[in-house]
């Protein structure tokens, strides 16, 4: 989905005591519930994940609201809840501390840094079990594309391993030859 962003500082306690939450303009609270359907809530946490960025409360709420997914570089209350979801989520670690011992939101839907990578609202977030990625949404096309070519050199590929051709030349493609069997491979596909 479109990167929504929230940006966290470093909190100070005469601006972060847990009386915030009662003011229904807090950032972090706004966040959840202005995430637009089929956005991904990304959240700069400094890369620091010994206070959570969410919990299990506030990721099922943005599941509940149609958000397609939560990211941050910090970490999580409730982990385990939450990867029992059926919602997509990436944190750095669990975290059990509230994001106000050290985290105080503020901002939201502006350029961040999550994991030393700039994230730009509107940015497309792509995650697996293996990692994330952020595609600059005038890329994305060109990604895409890219993507599937690939995906699909690695199926041939896979087929050639297993069928007993050695890799050499084969992956990466760097002879004519493997070049050659996959377009000819290709054609079959269509």
């Amino acid at each position: 989905g479109e990167a929504y962003t929230l940006r966290y500082i470093p909190a100070r306690e005469d601006l972060n005591p847990i009386s915030v939450f009662r003011d229904p303009k807090h950032l972090q609270r706004v966040a959840v519930e202005q995430c637009p359907e089929g956005a991904v809530l990304v959240i700069d946490s400094r890369q620091n994940a010994r206070a959570a960025s969410a919990g299990s409360i506030l990721v099922t709420r943005l599941m509940v609201r149609g958000v397609s997914g939560i990211v941050t570089d910090g970490g999580f209350r409730d982990s385990a809840e939450i990867a029992d979801l059926d919602f997509s989520s990436f944190h750095n670690r669990p975290s059990a501390p509230t994001n106000l011992t050290l985290h105080q939101a503020i901002a939201i839907n502006d350029p961040i840094g999550c994991g030393d990578v700039a994230v730009f609202p509107g940015d497309i977030i792509l995650g697996d079990d293996d990692g994330v990625m952020v595609i600059p949404a005038h890329l994305a096309d060109e990604v895409a594309n890219e993507c599937l070519e690939m995906t699909m050199y690695e199926e041939f590929v896979m087929e050639s391993v297993q069928a007993g051709t050695p890799i050499i030349g084969l992956y990466p493609m760097v002879s004519d030859d493997a070049k050659a069997k996959f377009e000819k491979w290709k054609e079959k596909k269509e």
